[in-house]
């Protein structure tokens, strides 16, 4: 069995292969729905605690990455015209806690 550190180096390995840094175009089609919930996963998966063990992977990728991927989802939420949607649910979510 793979020890955690042994997973954080897989990982980091299979980032650092040649070709991973070149930008890729994606002609996607999705849900509104979907937008909102890839959205929610993206900013769920980078507030995860350290301690959290579905985190770990992400210990080891560069902050900037991580930046570039909330970007995205903003991204698709702006193109998707659901900002001030989401940023009404995030309020709703935070007052239920």
């Amino acid at each position: 069995m793979l020890t955690t550190n042994d997973v954080a180096k897989v990982f980091d390995t299979i980032l650092s292969i040649p070709g991973m840094n070149e930008v890729v175009k994606i002609d996607l089609k999705i849900s509104r729905k979907n937008v909102l919930l890839l959205n929610h996963v993206i900013e769920r998966g980078l507030s995860a605690k350290e301690d959290d063990k579905s985190s770990i992977l992400l210990t080891s990728v560069p902050q900037e990455n991580l930046q570039e991927l909330k970007l995205f989802g903003d991204e698709c939420l702006q193109k998707a015209g659901l900002i001030e949607l989401s940023e009404k649910l995030k309020t709703l979510s935070e007052t239920g806690k």
